[in-house]
């Protein structure tokens, strides 16, 4: 997991890659990968995350959801 951020996809509200997909593509860095039809997101890389929200401007609505851990709740 990131240290900094932790990114929940909802495989209920996401498309999957067949109809969409569009997370693997618009990713600057490259977090997601496929998995089966659904995209997942490599826990490895997600500090690599710029909060770009390019992401979350693609999908369904909160189908990707972005936790920065450093926040209080």
């Amino acid at each position: 997991m990131g240290l900094f951020i932790k990114l929940e996809i909802d495989q209920g509200r996401c498309l999957g890659l067949a109809d969409c997909g569009k997370c693997l593509g618009v990713c600057p860095v490259k977090i997601f990968a496929e998995n089966g039809d659904k995209p997942h997101s490599l826990e490895a890389n997600e500090d690599e995350c710029t909060l770009c929200g390019l992401c979350l401007d693609v999908c369904q609505p909160d189908a990707i959801g972005v936790v920065k851990l450093y926040e209080e709740p």
